[in-house]
């Protein structure tokens, strides 16, 4: 059964930091994409971030650029995102989810992913 837990998020200030964690299973994990995307009130899914453990690739976001870094810790099957300097608008339902990568997907868009998790949520106050 594949499943991706997203979990970590929670409550911090403006300028504060989380992690949010990715527990994936129930797929070869190194021939897949995880990504990051949230969802924020009356707003659509955006992609966060992304890694490709192929090729080491990442994608970030401009909005999250020099302030969320992600990683993966491949023999816990497990990708994190760290977040720094957090903004108000960075309040969201994150959500992590996997995609079987080729030259024609993007790391992105949502609908290119194909295992999601339920999501956390991240609430940053001002």
């Amino acid at each position: 059964e594949v499943q991706l837990q997203a979990s970590g998020g929670g409550l911090a200030q403006a300028g504060g930091s989380l992690r949010l964690s990715c527990a994936a299973s129930g797929f070869i994990f190194d021939d897949y994409a995880i990504g990051w995307f949230r969802q924020a009130p009356g707003k659509e899914r955006e992609g966060v971030s992304c890694i490709t453990s192929t090729d080491g690739s990442t994608y970030y976001a401009d909005s999250v650029k020099g302030r969320f870094t992600i990683s993966s810790d491949n023999a816990k099957h497990t990708v994190y995102l760290h977040m720094n300097s957090l903004k108000p608008e960075d309040t969201a339902v994150y959500y992590c989810a996997a995609q079987y990568p080729t030259f024609e997907t993007s790391r992105s868009d949502p609908s290119e992913f194909d295992y999601w998790g339920q999501g956390t949520l991240v609430t940053v106050s001002s």
